[in-house]
């Protein structure tokens, strides 16, 4: 299986770019939720571009969908790093944050997260990639870039803060 590049840290920088200043122009303040893995450096990029752009911070949480998950039948015991949500989601506009959109599973599993600890007013997807194959009737609110794939695909991003030499999304076939 040979990895091609998508995109490179010139179009994720940008997509990023384009994702906060289309967030932040909601009158309502943002809480951003990102989703273990590249999900929460994710939301932190956000959080920060934000803060540049508005000069408020918007809070910032973490939460673990390992055990939400419809799939772990036959796995290996899964890594839990478990939820941080150090604020109440009462009356809140929720910005869940992830990498990549693809069956909509990992999505319905974060709002089952959600549901656990509070009912926001309002919740929100960011993704930085939509790569179609919907299983469930999920859309994001927030695309950063949009890219034709089969289902057979695997879509990876590889982030800095995951330890990769560069921010980059790789296509496997």
């Amino acid at each position: 299986m040979a990895d091609t590049v998508l995109f490179g840290p010139d179009e994720i920088n940008t997509a990023l770019a384009d994702l906060a200043r289309r967030i932040a122009a909601d009158a309502e303040p943002a809480t951003l939720v990102g989703i273990f893995t590249n999900g929460v450096p994710l939301a932190a990029r956000l959080a920060e571009r934000i803060k540049t752009a508005t000069g408020k911070a918007p809070d910032l949480g973490t939460i673990d969908i390992t055990l939400y998950r419809d799939d772990l039948a036959g796995r290996a015991a899964p890594l839990v790093r478990g939820s941080e949500l150090p604020f109440g989601l009462e009356g809140r506009r929720i910005v869940l944050v992830d990498d990549v959109l693809f069956t909509g599973r990992t999505i319905r599993a974060a709002l089952n997260v959600l549901a656990d600890y509070g009912r926001p007013q309002r919740v929100q997807l960011c993704v930085l990639v939509d790569r179609g194959h919907r299983e469930l009737p999920i859309a994001a609110d927030f695309t950063g870039m949009r890219t034709e794939t089969r289902a057979s695909d695997r879509i990876r991003v590889r982030l800095r803060e995951t330890g990769a030499p560069q921010d980059e999304i790789l296509l496997s076939r």
